[in-house]
């Protein structure tokens, strides 16, 4: 009898064939609510380095899919993969306008590729996995604040972006244990999993900062009077920047976690159902091959 080695034999991962291209035309250069600065360039900031980030993600997955015994596991990251694909491809769509717009997203974007690719010749193939099983808690933890808090949600401004995002978080919330799955069927060690995570959340809050810095000193909306000052004391009161989003963040580095210790069923269940149920926001965005 083959062993199980996921740990959630009932779990579904839809690979929804969807655009946000028509959605952004006419997209305002300060897009988030009120036009607000400082969360136009977080968001620019956090979508720049998803398309070669979900492209690492898949090639972190995929060369260890022939070591995975388990046939319904094997499914779930075929659903993974198709997931990440789309997720990258969108992303890249918006960097696109975001670029049109003046953010440094394609140039964040070549950083990226480069950086990643560089891990991936250079650091063990089972390194890149415990990293990609890493991010894929960051994701899921900002996917539930996204799914949980209105106040998040108004935040994206725009509704091509605030729905862009929904669906990301949905879709990193239906997979969020997949990667984790597979590090630990293939043998990774407790001590890498959780280095690893002590290691990428100070670079991943530096590098992030960083990239913030850079883009605001590029766009000449930071050096009117106010502007910034206004931006930051409004971004300081948001759930972005509370002790319980890092507490949650910080759960990863215990001893025997795993991603479904947080059940977010229900919470999937119900944005599956605005987004793409009968009456969905999202569903004639599907290809008619998803819908």
């Amino acid at each position: 009898m083959t062993q199980t080695q996921t740990s959630d034999p009932g779990r579904t991962i839809t690979t929804r064939r969807i655009s946000f291209e028509a959605m952004l035309e006419g997209l305002p250069r300060h897009y988030a609510q009120d036009g607000d600065l400082l969360s136009s360039h977080i968001l620019a900031g956090l979508s720049s380095v998803f398309p070669d980030g979900e492209d690492f993600f898949v090639r972190s997955v995929r060369h260890y899919r022939d070591q995975i015994t388990d046939p319904v596991l094997k499914r779930q990251v075929a659903g993974f993969i198709g997931q990440e694909s789309v997720h990258g491809r969108e992303h890249r769509v918006f960097n696109e306008k975001l670029d049109e717009l003046g953010y440094p997203t394609k140039f964040v974007e070549r950083i990226t590729k480069a950086g990643l690719a560089f891990r991936w010749k250079f650091l063990p193939k089972k390194s890149s996995l415990a990293l990609t099983a890493a991010l894929e808690h960051f994701t899921a933890t900002l996917a539930e604040l996204v799914m949980t808090d209105e106040e998040v949600r108004q935040a994206f401004g725009h509704d091509a972006v605030r729905y862009l995002f929904l669906w990301h978080a949905l879709e990193e919330s239906e997979h969020k244990a997949v990667a984790f799955d597979v590090y630990r069927a293939v043998g990774g060690t407790e001590r890498m999993r959780v280095w690893t995570m002590k290691i990428t959340r100070v670079l991943f809050l530096l590098g992030s900062l960083v990239e913030l810095v850079a883009s605001l000193a590029m766009d000449p909306a930071t050096y009117r009077r106010g502007r910034l000052r206004q931006s930051i004391a409004g971004i300081g009161r948001t759930p972005l920047l509370s002790k319980k989003l890092w507490d949650q963040l910080c759960e990863y580095d215990r001893p025997g976690f795993h991603p479904n210790d947080r059940d977010t069923s229900q919470l999937i269940e119900y944005w599956r159902g605005e987004l793409f149920g009968d009456e969905g926001a999202l569903k004639d965005k599907l290809a008619a091959s998803a819908a």
